[in-house]
């Protein structure tokens, strides 16, 4: 049975071939540490994580001292969070948010006294910006947004609410995971001061992989969550001050970082826009023919042009969990199913207590006769 593999939103796959030579020539033929060596190999690795700090801030319009590198975006995100939110302090988000907001919100809601509030979502799962703009108080803290839903791949304005932090002087983060490596992102154009995501989803890398953008200037107000060796200034006991150092201590991942060194230069190396307009090709040939079928609801943004390359459905005649595993059992196509990790958006949505939905996420090497196999295999499932 062919496999059609539609989960990227949760990790893509496949890798660029690029990714799995990076991968395995550095296991066969360095293994050095990362800034713990003197020699050739230990210099070819520091090298390469050197490159792809370069490579992933040219992808977001960032100065590679700026990009921090974590384990996956629930530890950068985290990083964020701990490190830079105080007792009593004021955050705005909102109900679009993954747990990996969500949680450390919660946690930190009663260890420190930290007030939420959450933004709505409109019919399509858009954030109003003017809802934002609203929340935030004069004491606010941080904005903190999901930069598209993991659930409805609907596009959040985060260029609005950029310009809203910037003019009420309020730091804002952005969870990237859905969409960094799938659509242009310029910091500084957006008014960002945080910027999170994992590396093994849209950025293509391996897992064990996050990235973190931290604006410079910021580094004074966000305080590193690990403290330890760094293979630098090893005669001082004081954590650095600023620079990926203060936030990077202990061993890389190494291996990780040398693949996703090699899925930057491969997204680099695509001509401008393509990949985005594949997406869009893509989200569009499965919304067009899935909207068609009776007994079924797709909730989010009608446009592919408004979402990254993410369609969750619900069918009237099964439930999410058996509707996946048909799918795979019978007809090979891997997909999610279940509340995705955000159950506020699901509140929204009004599926949070039906068991959410089925979620399709295209990558960029997904292909239009996939598209048409899993149209048709749901197609089968309804009985059309």
């Amino acid at each position: 049975m062919q496999r059609i593999y539609l989960d990227n939103a949760a990790t893509s796959w496949p890798k660029p071939t690029a990714v799995y030579d990076a991968v395995d020539r550095y296991q066969r033929e360095n293994g050095a540490a990362v800034g713990r060596s003197a020699t050739r190999v230990g210099a070819e690795v520091q090298k390469a994580v050197d490159h792809a700090r370069r490579q992933i801030g040219r992808l977001f319009g960032a100065p590679a001292s700026s990009i921090v590198f974590g384990f996956n975006g629930t530890d950068v995100l985290n990083i964020v969070l701990h490190g830079f939110l105080r007792q009593g302090d004021h955050v705005v988000t909102s109900v679009a948010e993954h747990n990996s907001v969500l949680r450390p919100l919660k946690f930190l809601q009663s260890r420190l006294d930290l007030e939420v509030d959450y933004a709505p979502v409109d019919a399509a799962g858009l954030i109003d910006p003017e809802a934002v703009r609203n929340l935030t108080r004069d004491t606010t803290r941080l904005i903190a947004l999901t930069h598209a839903s993991n659930v409805t791949g609907a596009i959040q304005p985060i260029g609005d609410v950029g310009q809203i932090a910037k003019s009420r002087g309020v730091p804002f983060l952005v969870d990237a995971a859905q969409t960094a490596g799938h659509l242009p992102i310029d910091v500084g154009q957006l008014n960002v001061d945080f910027l999170a995501c994992s590396g093994h989803k849209g950025l293509l890398g391996p897992l064990g992989t996050g990235v973190l953008y931290v604006r410079p200037g910021c580094e004074g107000e966000l305080l590193p969550l690990r403290q330890g060796g760094t293979g630098t200034a090893s005669e001082d006991e004081s954590i650095a001050a600023s620079g990926p150092d203060r936030y990077e201590a202990g061993n890389h991942n190494a291996p990780g970082l040398v693949g996703l060194a090699a899925a930057a230069d491969w997204i680099l190396q695509q001509p401008p826009g393509a990949l985005r307009l594949h997406e869009i090709g893509q989200t569009t040939r499965l919304l067009e023919q899935l909207s068609g079928l009776s007994g079924i609801s797709i909730p989010g943004p009608v446009s592919a042009e408004q979402r990254v390359g993410t369609v969750s459905f619900r069918l009237e005649s099964l439930d999410p969990q058996t509707a996946a595993s048909l799918l795979e059992t019978e007809f090979g196509i891997e997909t999610r199913a279940g509340l995705h990790c955000a159950p506020r958006m699901h509140a929204a949505l009004g599926d949070l207590h039906s068991g959410g939905t089925v979620r399709l996420s295209t990558g960029p090497f997904t292909t239009n006769e996939e598209i048409d196999a899993v149209v048709q295999a749901i197609r089968t499932l309804v009985g059309a």
